[in-house]
């Protein structure tokens, strides 16, 4: 069993900057080779792709709506990924979730994904 615990959430000005880092406990990362995506949800809206990265950080995907503005990189020591987030804009505000999958290589397809963090909101003003 894996449980991925985010942090990093916040209320943030338009144009600024924040990080979200999702952890796992119980099954590592590292020792599970899992991919690591991030999706989004907005209010009344269906959960959407973000990015992800591969077990070995060679590869990454994103959405065309943050590519340039964020960037995802990982530490299978500490069994963390990380999404820095820059440049945020209004449309960005959502529930932002972390997802693993026991595979090496990427996908944007949620249900390919088998463990999921219970999400943290990022909130961005204008």
């Amino acid at each position: 069993q894996v449980q991925l615990v985010e942090s990093g959430g916040g209320l943030v000005q338009a144009g600024g900057s924040l990080r979200l880092s999702c952890t796992a406990s119980g099954r590592t990362f590292s020792n599970n080779g899992m991919a690591t995506g991030w999706f989004r949800q907005a209010p009344g809206k269906e959960r959407e792709f973000v990015g992800v990265i591969s077990w070995g950080g060679g590869r990454t995907s994103y959405a065309d709506s943050v590519k340039g503005r964020f960037a995802i990189s990982r530490d299978n020591v500490k069994n963390t990924v990380y999404l820095q987030m820059n440049r945020l804009k209004p449309d960005d505000t959502a529930i932002y979730y972390c997802a693993a999958r026991n595979s090496y290589s990427t996908s944007t397809n949620p249900i390919e994904y088998d463990y999921w963090g219970q999400g943290t909101q990022v909130t961005v003003s204008s």
